[in-house]
């Protein structure tokens, strides 16, 4: 429960660590697993010290136990081993000091290992971070390599040889860490995300040689899994040999078997590359030589034509044709306008023929009266009327006798 203090009531130091003790030891016994980082186990002692630590994160909590309840174990554990452990948070309050009294340690097996990294598997890959949709594909050439193994380890020095001898131009941005044990974890994920950050870096080799099971856990926990699942960079996981297997491998957007095998997928070999290019340039150049090849039989067929090899002859031949539908064209023509003069005089001898004003000239005249109708009865027109008579020639007035 809260206490109640003020700047004017404060606790004592040692009023506070009696209270927070208080609440430790409400806690009672619990399972605690983790790796052993440190032990002492000094002649004559009844007591063993050991440090526990987190293998996934920076965190680590002393423990104490008696002789006899470690000595059971002592044969099968050391430093780095996997272990759970029944203690009891205690406080020590004049030091202001948290530790486990341990009253049970129980090493944690290989099978047990491998049955929770099987169910941390089959998690991962439920949530999609082993999909192969969200896999990256791998440059052709990369310009700056990121390489992630130990220091001074025969995994950087396979990449680097191996690489360098394909590619000898190939460059490398190398972050040495531990691979194994309690700080391997942590330093991993940093330098590969170190290395994400970078954007001149093409791809990533998490790299190591191989181990044992328990030497390999560090690749298969869930932290590093979900860094590489993040990354927006290419990365590749060489650890150990075939048969091995972490869970960094099934992430990863390539793995290979072993570093040797990462340096031969990741960069291309030169001589190879000259060879495929030697090759390309002969089949371009003999497809080249087989295009101008055809085309030259193609222009020499087209040559032996009659058409081309004297172009005016088909010109010739049309001349004289086009020359005696022309004379054709202008007799019909000819012929035709002389049938239309002909018709065109005999129809105008009718016309001049049949007109009023012929009829005229022979004698005939018209009469009108002088609303102008023309008279064509004698009982049209009255005693005394006067008519108008048109001639061939003018007009006069006439007058009706009675």
């Amino acid at each position: 429960m809260a206490v109640n203090t003020s700047p004017e009531s404060p606790l004592p130091v040692g009023e506070v660590s009696r209270l927070i003790g208080g609440w430790i030891d409400r806690l009672g016994a619990v399972w605690v697993e983790g790796q052993i980082t440190q032990l002492s186990r000094r002649p004559g002692a009844g007591v063993v010290f050991l440090t526990l630590r987190d293998p996934s994160h920076d965190i680590s909590v002393s423990v104490t136990c008696y002789r006899q309840v470690f000595d059971a174990v002592a044969d099968v554990v050391g430093e780095g081993a996997r272990v759970v452990v029944l203690a009891k948070p205690e406080w020590y309050a004049p030091r202001g000091q948290l530790s486990l009294r341990a009253a049970e340690i129980r090493p944690v097996g290989v099978g047990e290992l491998l049955a929770r990294l099987e169910q941390l598997k089959k998690s991962l890959a439920a949530e999609g971070l082993f999909a192969p949709e969200r896999k990256k594909a791998l440059p052709f050439l990369p310009q700056l390599i990121g390489l992630v193994c130990g220091r001074a380890s025969a995994a950087e020095r396979d990449v680097l040889e191996n690489a360098r001898h394909r590619w000898p131009a190939v460059r490398f941005e190398v972050r040495n860490v531990p691979v194994q044990g309690v700080h391997a974890v942590p330093q991993v994920v940093q330098a590969v995300k170190e290395l994400d950050a970078m954007d001149e870096v093409d791809v990533i080799i998490v790299a190591r040689g191989g181990g044992s099971v328990e030497d390999l856990l560090p690749f298969s926990d869930e932290q590093l899994v979900r860094a590489v699942a993040g990354c927006r960079t290419p990365v590749v996981s060489a650890i150990g040999h075939e048969p091995d297997t972490p869970l960094l491998d099934y992430v990863a957007d390539l793995r290979a078997s072993t570093p040797t095998d990462a340096a031969k997928k990741v960069v291309p070999d030169v001589g190879e590359e000259l060879e495929r290019v030697r090759m390309l340039r002969d089949r371009a150049r003999r497809c080249a030589a087989a295009f101008v090849e055809r085309e030259e039989r193609g222009l020499a067929h087209a040559l032996a034509r009659p058409a081309i090899q004297d172009p005016h002859r088909m010109l010739d031949e049309r001349a004289d044709h086009v020359l005696s539908l022309l004379e054709r064209g202008q007799r019909t023509l000819g012929h035709l306008l002389d049938r239309a003069d002909s018709e065109l005089t005999h129809t105008h001898a009718r016309v001049v023929a049949l007109s009023p004003a012929a009829t005229l000239r022979r004698g005939y005249a018209v009469l009108q009266r002088a609303d102008e109708h023309v008279v064509r009865d004698p009982a049209e027109v009255t005693a005394g009327e006067a008519l108008r008579a048109r001639v061939a020639d003018g007009e006069l007035t006439v007058k009706v006798d009675g």
